[in-house]
């Protein structure tokens, strides 16, 4: 099992989220007041392709030990700061198939859809920050560390100290790609 650290929105595209006490997520929408909420695409450049398009970002989770190990590269980083809208510990988000299913808490569900691609927004909040989240393979296949997207499935409050339980899809694995 692994634990929320912290919960964050913005109402607006900024790149950074603000703490929050708790946030609400809403079946099939997402993170109540943040700006990428809805069941269509939010997120400005993939409006721009095709703002029909289903939202398969309404959530973004981050693992804070992506921060513990951005801050000793030397950047400094705290929770929310790269827009995720919830910050865990003890999961390792990049490593689960696409249709994993997230508890968090008492009641909400959170299904992970992809990767989280990074932007040039990174290096604008610190220079260099693009390099240290990407990375490259044995092969050469790039490796995108920015944390996962995801729809919710159940609503429901979620709280800092909230328990997360892992719940894997049935049947053969699919890798996360960018969403």
């Amino acid at each position: 099992m692994g634990q929320v650290v912290a919960v964050h929105l913005s109402e607006s595209h900024t790149f950074s989220k603000t703490p929050q006490p708790s946030i609400q997520l809403l079946t099939g929408l997402g993170v109540d007041g943040d700006a990428h909420q809805g069941t269509t695409v939010k997120h400005r450049s993939r409006v721009a392709q095709n703002p029909n398009q289903p939202n398969l970002r309404q959530v973004h989770l981050i693992h804070a030990e992506l921060h513990d190990t951005l801050n000793e590269q030397g950047f400094q980083v705290a929770a929310g700061q790269m827009g995720e809208n919830i910050t865990t510990r003890g999961i390792e988000l990049l490593a689960l198939p696409v249709g994993t299913r997230l508890h968090l808490g008492a009641e909400a569900l959170v299904e992970i859809t992809g990767l989280r691609n990074p932007c040039q927004q990174i290096n604008n909040f610190q220079a260099g920050m693009m390099q240290a989240v990407l990375d490259r393979d044995e092969e050469g296949n790039l490796i995108r560390k920015a944390g996962v997207m995801g729809i919710v499935l159940q609503g429901g409050t979620v709280l800092p100290g909230d328990e997360i339980r892992v719940e894997l899809p049935e049947g053969e694995h699919r890798k996360l790609q960018p969403v």
